[in-house]
Parts: structure tokens; sequence; C-alpha cells
């Protein structure tokens, strides 16, 4: 955040931290140790932007690396640190921790007051004041998903990540008359949303009665962007269905991402 003088480069042949007055080059190149690296020299020079500003603040409270996908799965549900190291599987453990200890400093998160569970590991939630920031979490989600296109080899999709994006995509007005389950699947991750009459419920694993089990593959985003259509993709073998035919319109009615122009990088 304050200016350093440092230069940090991470490549292949590890992190290299160098000034006018040194340079310190670390040995291994294991992307996830790096991180940890780079993330405790950040801690010991991390300061203040500087600025009385309410965006400042925010940025130096969550924004550092990992910190906001920490906060995507707490909206779900209170986890302890082996329940978000699933989730997050190329954050260290140790990385991880440091970024709980600095959500909790800043008082977005806390540890349960009741009772641990019989492993004795600690579980943490959200604070009332951490809860506030779920629209803004969804609206980041539903500007980032702009960009989408197909996964990169490392991508992953997760339970909590799958469940956070269809909360942050639906439309609740488009739901006013409606009730109709849906369970979704997308490669082996699997869950639900139930939706009554403009409200949505959604959970982790299958839901027995679904209405229509929609398996979108990499078609999802397109879907519900109406970058293609359900027929489209039915045709074309991306989405496979198993119940009610008739609700697929209905889903892409209800769940919605705006249709922005994606950004084209500069040359």
């Amino acid at each position: 955040m304050v200016e350093t003088g440092w230069k940090v480069v991470m490549d292949r042949d590890g992190v290299t931290i160098s000034s006018d007055l040194f340079q310190l080059t670390t040995s291994g190149s294991e992307p996830a140790a790096l991180d940890t690296v780079v993330s405790e020299l950040q801690s010991v020079t991390r300061g203040t932007y500087g600025q009385y500003c309410g965006l400042s603040r925010a940025a130096e409270m969550i924004g550092e690396r990992w910190g906001m996908l920490v906060l995507r799965d707490l909206l779900v549900s209170a986890k302890t640190i082996a329940e978000l190291h699933r989730g997050l599987p190329l954050l260290s453990v140790k990385l991880l921790t440091m970024r709980l200890d600095e959500l909790e400093y800043s008082g977005v998160i806390r540890k349960q007051d009741y009772d641990a569970p019989e492993s004795g590991a600690a579980v943490y939630e959200l604070t009332e004041y951490g809860r506030a920031l779920e629209d803004t979490l969804l609206a980041l989600g539903r500007w980032g998903a702009i960009v989408l296109a197909e996964p990169r080899p490392e991508d992953i999709v997760t339970v909590d990540s799958l469940m956070v994006g269809l909360r942050a995509t639906f439309v609740a007005k488009a739901a006013a008359d409606l009730e109709v389950s849906y369970e979704l699947r997308v490669g082996e991750v699997v869950v639900h949303a139930i939706v009554d009459h403009g409200s949505l419920t959604v959970g982790p694993g299958p839901l027995a009665g679904a209405d229509v089990v929609i398996n979108p593959g990499t078609a999802l985003k397109a879907i519900i962007s109406r970058e293609t259509t359900i027929a489209d993709a039915v045709a074309s073998g991306r989405l496979k269905v198993n119940g009610d035919l008739t609700l697929l319109p209905t889903f892409a009615k209800v769940f919605y991402l705006p249709a922005l122009p994606a950004p084209t990088p500069a040359r």
C-alpha cells in the first residue's frame, strides 16, 4: 500500500525482492509457497493508502489476495480452516490463516462464540458488519462473470462458488409468480435451487423430487447471459436435462447475467 522502493518479481525461478541496497531471491518456485512469501513480506511493510475514503478503508480490510474468496465462501455458511481450504485448494493453510487473522482483526469475521465442534477446530463466520458485504460481493461476481469464457486449465467450480453464483444472478421480480425447484450439476459439483414466489433458497447436494435436473457443462454462463438459447444448447449436446423440459425457459428467465459488453484487451 505505501511506497517502499522495493521491486518484487515472481517467475518460475522463485521470488526476487530488490532495491537499490539489496537483492533477495527465494529458493523454489512452488506457487502456493511463493504466494505465502510475498504475503508475509507485504504484512511487514503493509500500511494504509493514506486516503480518508470509504473505498480505501474497504480495500485495506478485504482487498488482499484471496480475501474476497474467503468471504464468498463464508457467505454460504460458517466454516473451519479445513473446510475453507477444501474450497480454495490453491491457497496455502498458512496464508489462509493469515487472511483469517486480518479479517477477524478488521471485524469482518469472527470465531463462533458457541462450543467448537468435536474436532476442536475453530469455526469462522461473518459478523453483522461482514454480512453487509453480501450485495457488494454478489455485484462484483456479476461484473467479473461478464468476461468468463472457457475455463482455464487450473479453474475449478466449487459448491460454494456455484451457490453464490446462483444468488448473484437471481432475478426476484421475474420469479414473483413461480414455484419451481432445480437441481444443477456442473461436473462433480451438485447444488439445488428452490424458487418460491420471488424468493430463492440454494443448498448443496441433490434435491429429491426436483422439478428438473440440469447439467449445463460449460454452457451455464452462455445460457444465463442469453449468448445462446436453451434450444441451441440442448441441440448441441452442451446442455443435458432430466425432468420437465418446459421449465428450462423459466430457468433462463429467473437466473440472468446482464449482457454488458466485455472489455477488449489492449494490444
